[in-house]
Order: structure tokens, then sequence, then C-alpha cells
């Protein structure tokens, strides 16, 4: 199977992408990548390194500066006609999308050229590429049932997230290796794979108020803000600027307090891990709080807006969580029925399905 599939600007994009990737590496060990994602995102560095073949075309999304959007649509121009040549040379069997601006010109190119191609929507609210790309595509696929509504019904399917399949495969870390303590409950703080300023300033605040408590905690800070918390000593908190095996290490986690992030919501379901959301006001339609909210609605999850994250707030939460057994249990029961633990198998049967005797002819356009 030859398959081009583009993503890019987020770890929610990139890492379910990676996911379908190799999902279909399993299925068919001869199968071919090509990667379209930008010149100057994550996603430039994490696929390359992975030995996928990658493109990556200068793109950048709409601004509400018209200098700017000008410049955005330029660059649009440009981007369509190198994906348009790159898609006839490489002749894939499938195009797929999973998410950012730059799979607009990717999936919108494929269709015109004739080829299947299939989009994949992380968020509780889809981003505008997607949305716009939905006339352009023959299947869409969904990671919360809350986005159904936003697409035409008859080719949208609800899957789930591909990460969900990931975090299930992934073995527990052990925690004395890690510097914890066996019989103690864990607490795995962590604002996304590059952190949070604003988050991070508070936590500066908070992390010495963990000292007299029965649990252990994880505070994860991104590569770029750890040097600040290097005076911080507390003899249960560990701080990382970040995790390698963070799926490892949700495996061991009583507790999570974190953005709602896609990828993340797939990763605690899938697991029934309870969690303390704290949704990202700074993304696109505010999607994070919506992400939120499907769980928090289910009881599987408690909200913690930003604004109100404080270290009086977070802590009676905490305890609120660890200390009242029904409550934990509930929230368990109802975030393992939001997970979708066979996402990866449900995409892989959809490509299969739409490619039908294509997958074993070939593609001769």
């Amino acid at each position: 199977m030859k398959v081009i599939v583009s993503a890019g600007g987020t770890g929610g994009h990139i890492y379910p992408a990676i996911s379908i990737i190799n999902k279909i590496k399993e299925y068919d060990k001869s199968s071919e990548f090509l990667y379209i994602g930008t010149t100057n995102r994550m996603e430039h560095e994490i696929i390359p390194e992975k030995g996928i073949p990658y493109l990556g075309i200068e793109i950048a999304g709409l601004s509400k500066n018209i200098i700017k959007s000008l410049k955005s649509m330029r660059l649009l121009t440009k981007s369509m006609k190198i994906v348009r040549n790159k898609i006839k040379e490489f002749n894939p069997d499938i195009v797929i999308g999973v998410g950012g601006y730059v799979t607009f010109p990717v999936i919108y190119e494929a269709k015109k050229l004739g080829y299947k191609t299939v989009i994949h929507e992380q968020n509780s609210i889809p981003g505008k590429s997607n949305r716009i790309l939905a006339k352009y595509t023959d299947k869409i696929l969904v990671s919360l049932p809350g986005s159904i509504k936003y697409f035409p019904e008859y080719k949208t399917v609800f899957t789930g997230n591909p990460r969900s399949s990931e975090v299930i495969k992934a073995n527990k870390i052990n925690k004395k290796d890690f510097g914890l303590t066996e019989s103690k409950k864990l607490v795995l703080l962590v604002m996304g794979s590059l952190g949070s300023l604003t988050i991070n300033n508070c936590l500066m605040e908070i992390i010495p108020k963990f000292k007299d408590k029965d649990y252990e905690v994880i505070v994860v800070t991104g590569k770029n803000y750890y040097e600040k918390f290097s005076s911080i000593k507390v003899n249960n908190v560990k701080i990382v600027p970040f995790l390698d095996n963070m799926l490892q290490v949700l495996k061991v986690c009583d507790l999570i307090v974190t953005r709602a992030g896609a990828s993340t919501i797939a990763e605690i379901t899938a697991i029934g891990l309870p969690s303390i959301l704290v949704p990202s006001p700074y993304v696109a339609n505010n999607h994070q709080f919506y992400n939120a909210m499907e769980l928090v609605n289910a009881k599987a999850a408690k909200l913690l807006e930003e604004k109100n994250f404080q270290s009086d707030s977070l802590l009676a939460m905490i305890d609120l969580v660890l200390n009242d057994n029904k409550l934990y249990k509930e929230m368990h029961e109802n975030a393992l029925k939001l997970g979708r633990v066979n996402s990866s198998d449900e995409i892989l049967k959809i490509i299969i399905d739409l490619l039908g005797s294509d997958l074993n002819e070939g593609n001769n356009k």
C-alpha cells in the first residue's frame, strides 16, 4: 500500500498520524509512505527522525491581519503546485489528512487528481481546514461523537483517536526505577509536550504545598521552562522537563492534571484514568474546553479552568478525587465508557474497505 499522510502543527495532529502509519505498517510490511508537513513546525523534526520520507512545504494559517493573510494565500498557491506534482509522482493508493492547515492543499489536490482521501478530526469542534475539506474527502473519521454534527452524516464515522490503541499496548514503568514509591498514589501534572508559561508560573507557588500530601507527584514542565524549577526540592515531587515514555507512565498513574487536547483525551479514556482537565484558552474555537466538557458531562473528569488554577482550588480538587473512593470509581468507569481502545483497527478497516480491489490491483492514475 502506498500512502500519503499529512498532519502538522501540534502533537495532537502528529502523533495520531504516526499511530495510523504504524497500524498500516503492521497490516502491510511492504507499505510505502510519504509524509507532507510544514517546514517550521514540530513535524519537520519528529517525522524524519522516525525514518519516514518527508516533504516540507512552506505554508501558514490565515490571520486577521490582512497583510499576513495575503502572504498565506501566496504560500498556499505555491504549495498547491508543489503538492500536486508530488502526489502525481508518488501515485498513492490513498491520502490521509490528520489535521492542521498543511492538510488543506494535500487533500484538496489529491481529490482533484482522483485519489481516495480520508480526513481524521481529533477535536470536538473541527478546525477550519477539516470543515472545508469535508466535501473533498471520501471518509471523515472523528475522535469524539460531539463533532459528528459538523460533517455530512453519510460519510462520517466515529472511530475514536488512534492514540488510544497506543496506550493500551504500552507497558507500565517500574515505579521504583523512576524513583517513586510503589505503595503511594501518583498524580501526573502535565500541560502538553511544550508546557505552559502561565501554568508553570502558578506551579512555582503550588509545588511546595505538595510536601504534606500522602501521594506523589510528577510535574512535567516542558523543556523550555525546566531551568526555572531547578531550585525547588520537595521529597514527594519529581520535576522533569519531558517524558519520552509518557504512555508507560500513564499506566501507573492514579490521577492526571492536564490540558484537554484530543490525543490526551484519547489516551486517558482508553485506560479509564480519572482526570482534572485544564483546557488551554489559547486554541482555535476554544475547542479544548468543549473536548473537556464531553468528559465532564459524562462524569469522567473534573474541570479546572486556567483562570482558576491556584493552589487552593487544585489541591482541594486532587484531594476530593483521590480520597472519595465512590467518586474515583465512578470517574474511572465513565472514562472507560468513552474510550475506543480499537480505534487504529477501525481506521485501518475503513481504509481497506475504501480501497477495495484497488488495494491489490494498484492505482493506474
